[in-house]
């Protein structure tokens, strides 16, 4: 998969291609159903299937109040778009600028010159150009005028939600990691590195790990059944997400016990995935220490069960 991070990287023989815009976060079922349809149009041409997105989210510079933190930072987007089968995905910097551009400046710019499109894949409520001006009835229009033909997908539902990057932000945030799973066609997961104070560089021997600061979505706090992801390698593992009210002073974090535990190595840069499986239980503050730890001996019964039932 290639990846562009200005229209002027994108070679100007480029094409032709079948694209679709949008900020793809989570690259959930609908998004995929979308690449996919792209990706066979694209080979009916003898083309290329295109995403086009945007770093950052735009409502980060257009309203900053109210950007929604992401299920899918930009490293992470990229990666589940190469597992699709998109040729290409052009990365637009969303600055002051880009958000003046017209619909007809970006369909003529962006979709006819620069990427010779044939076709332009989109959901039935997508909006484009300067304050959203332009819906799918201006896509059609302006395709008619620049050499595209829109196409437009209905809404999507699957068990009673919204097939929306917005409806499972919204279940993630409610700790609902089950139901948001079914959405997104996988487990959610994050994508950080070690927290610090454990001593790197030397063997791993304690079987908790603390995530770095993570300033994307993460589910409510509570305890969660979970995978954590090193180098390759996959823990079993119960995490906790808060502020853990039982030692006194609240600090957040992420913290999670691994269940099959050996020692490992791991460095203040190791990447570590932590994939959600299931929600256990709400945090709470227990009256001492040693009921916390009978919580937790309960919590990691529950997931060696949860475990020895998926395989």
């Amino acid at each position: 998969m290639q990846v562009f991070r200005h229209l002027d990287d994108v070679p100007p023989d480029f094409g032709p291609t079948v694209v679709s815009v949008g900020n793809f976060d989570g690259v959930h079922r609908a998004h995929q159903e979308v690449v996919r349809h792209m990706a066979e149009r694209a080979r009916f041409y003898g083309g290329k299937a295109v995403v086009v997105t945007f770093e950052p989210h735009p409502l980060r510079i257009l309203r900053p109040d109210v950007a929604p933190k992401l299920l899918t930072a930009l490293p992470a987007k990229l990666k589940l778009l190469e597992q699709t089968n998109v040729d290409a995905v052009l990365v637009l910097p969303f600055t002051r600028d880009l958000s003046l551009m017209t619909a007809e400046d970006f369909a003529r710019r962006v979709l006819a010159e620069t990427l010779h499109a044939r076709e332009v894949h989109e959901g039935y409520n997508f909006h484009f150009g300067h304050k959203a001006q332009g819906n799918v009835n201006t896509l059609a229009e302006l395709g008619r005028q620049f050499g595209f033909e829109a196409k437009i997908y209905p809404e999507q539902l699957l068990r009673g939600h919204h097939l929306s990057s917005s409806e499972i932000r919204k279940l993630i945030a409610e700790g609902n990691v089950s139901r948001a799973r079914a959405l997104l066609g996988r487990p959610f997961s994050i994508i950080s590195t070690p927290g610090r104070g454990r001593g790197y560089g030397r063997q791993y021997t304690v079987p908790t790990v603390n995530l770095a600061r993570y300033d994307e979505l993460v589910p409510a706090i509570g305890v969660y059944i979970t995978w954590l992801r090193v180098a390759g390698e996959c823990f079993e593992a119960v995490t906790n997400v808060g502020n853990r009210p039982t030692f006194g002073e609240e600090s957040f974090a992420i913290e999670s016990h691994l269940l099959n535990f050996h020692p490992i190595e791991l460095q203040p840069e190791t990447e570590l995935e932590l994939i959600f499986l299931k929600r256990l239980r709400p945090e709470v503050k227990f009256a001492s220490v040693e009921a916390l730890r009978e919580q937790i001996g309960k919590d990691v019964q529950k997931a060696k069960r949860y475990f020895r039932g998926s395989k």
